[in-house]
């Protein structure tokens, strides 16, 4: 019992002790509760006095926003009506504008209109104003027709006339300008550059004239020369082609021939039988044929001789032998091959100078007159002569063209044609590089004269150094200063077109005006 009742009592203990506890936790939690809520509602208290006074804050700043803004608007609302007032005013300012062109524009019509029906009115009276003056004019014309002598055509003719030749007074003066300027430098260069080429060239320019007249010792050989019923003669003529003239001439004996190779084997012959003394048909023969031989070596020497003095290699050996014969041609006595040497050596200095091709030139030059060589022989001009020969050995076509060109028969189609051409006119131009016959010489001079006296206002003319050069005295009262320009120009055109020389000719005019007083 003892050990159910201690249980009995402990259990008891357990409750009255778990009772007691909770009760005690009770009233703890209760307190504690109790001081939550009072701190709760202290909290909320503190939290109505914050929303009251965020309440009020917010009421205040919305307050101040919306007068911010009202503000604002009320400003904008005042800009856009300056605004609206500015442009009211500017449409108004526009619209009086308006009105103010509207009303100058309706007085400029009326203007024009006033003006339009002035000037109908000056029409028409500028129409009865002309209608009136061409009845005057008429009169006037009829007037002056009346008391002058002439007729409206011719005065006008006269007028036309003077005014021609005071145009043309007015181009001399002009033309004189610009030639004037023209040449001063252009001149000035061509000079230096030909004078630098002439004073180089040093080859040998004085004429030869082929012989054509063989001296004798004495009259007898004359008569060994025919021999017995002329046998010898016939057969130097036989042998070399050339006719033997036997006449009265002293101690002379004179060939004749159109080719001057065989004029030279003539004489050469002529010479080697007189010389050794034994004269007759055989020998003739044998004689003849070793000259022939010698001849030919000289014409294949002088070729070589020719190229190689000139620089050009490379010749067709035809060629050179052909350029060989040139040594006994002679145009206005004047060596060919000579001739054709200095053209050449003047053609590559002239092309060094200028920039052009030099070996062209040079080529070109030596070869321009290589027609002459066969001339005799063959049909045509020396021209065509050489330029079907050149083409026969390939030579090229600007060294063609050169040869073609040198007497300005075809348009120039290369500066070295031209060069040529000129090297050509230097050469044979030189005072005593060519010699004319008398006869041709005076009909030259004299048809120089008859030339410049042809022209209006020409006193007299005079033809001087040996025809290079034509001195006019003109009538002062009939050609002026200005006129003589023109006159120069019309005079040299003419002499270009009908006269054949070599060189250039040069027309000088003189205009002189004297005064002559007596004193008594």
């Amino acid at each position: 019992m003892s050990i159910g009742l201690g249980i009995g009592l402990i259990v008891a203990s357990l409750v009255l002790g778990g009772g007691l506890g909770f009760l005690i936790y009770f009233l703890v939690q209760k307190n504690k509760m109790g001081a939550a809520l009072s701190e709760a509602k202290k909290v909320v208290d503190e939290a109505k006095v914050q929303a009251e006074a965020l309440k009020k804050e917010s009421i205040l700043e919305a307050k101040e926003e919306a007068l911010k803004l009202k503000k604002q608007n009320d400003d904008e609302i005042r800009e856009r009506r300056s605004e609206i007032q500015r442009m009211e005013n500017r449409v108004v300012q526009r619209e009086e504008a308006l009105d103010r062109k509207e009303d100058s524009l309706d007085k400029k019509i009326q203007a024009a209109d006033d003006l339009k029906a002035q000037i109908e009115k000056g029409k028409q009276d500028l129409a009865a104003r002309e209608k009136e003056l061409d009845k005057k004019a008429e009169g006037i014309n009829k007037e002056l027709e009346r008391v002058s002598g002439l007729t409206q055509a011719e005065a006008k003719k006269q007028l036309v006339d003077s005014i021609v030749d005071d145009a043309r007074k007015e181009a001399g003066v002009i033309v004189r300008d610009i030639e004037n300027e023209a040449h001063e430098e252009g001149e000035k260069k061509a000079r230096e550059i030909i004078a630098l080429a002439i004073q180089k060239c040093a080859t040998d320019h004085t004429a030869e004239v082929t012989v054509t007249a063989v001296e004798l010792p004495n009259d007898e050989m004359k008569g060994r020369i025919i021999g017995r019923e002329g046998r010898n003669i016939r057969a130097i003529e036989a042998a070399t082609g050339v006719d033997l003239i036997v006449d009265d001439t002293p101690d002379t004996v004179i060939l004749s021939s159109f080719d001057p190779i065989r004029r030279e084997v003539a004489r050469l012959t002529l010479e080697k039988l007189i010389s050794d003394g034994r004269i007759h048909p055989a020998r003739v023969e044998d004689i003849v044929e070793k000259v022939k031989k010698d001849i030919e070596k000289s014409i294949k020497e002088a070729g070589e001789n020719a190229a190689f003095e000139a620089g050009i290699f490379n010749l067709h050996p035809e060629l050179i032998k052909i350029l060989g014969r040139l040594k006994y041609r002679t145009s206005y006595g004047q060596n060919v091959l000579k001739h054709s040497l200095e053209t050449s050596y003047l053609a590559g200095v002239l092309a060094g100078e200028l920039g052009a091709d030099v070996a062209i030139a040079k080529r070109g030059g030596l070869l321009h007159d290589i027609g002459k060589a066969l001339d005799f022989e063959m049909e045509g001009t020396h021209i065509s002569i050489g330029v079907d020969v050149a083409k026969k050995y390939k030579e090229s076509p600007e060294v063609i063209h050169c040869i073609e060109a040198h007497h300005g028969g075809v348009e120039y189609k290369s500066i070295e044609a031209i060069i040529v051409q000129v090297a050509d006119a230097i050469s044979s131009a030189r005072p005593g590089a060519r010699r004319e016959s008398l006869d041709a010489y005076v009909k030259r001079l004299e048809k120089l004269e008859e030339i410049a006296n042809s022209f209006k206002g020409v006193q007299t003319s005079y033809a001087i150094q040996a025809g290079r050069e034509i001195r006019i005295a003109v009538k002062p009262e009939e050609v002026d200063d200005a006129g003589m320009i023109v006159l120069a120009k019309e005079i040299a055109k003419k002499i270009e077109s009908e006269l054949e020389y070599p060189g250039q000719i040069k027309v000088n005019i003189i205009r002189e005006t004297r005064a002559v007083a007596t004193a008594t």
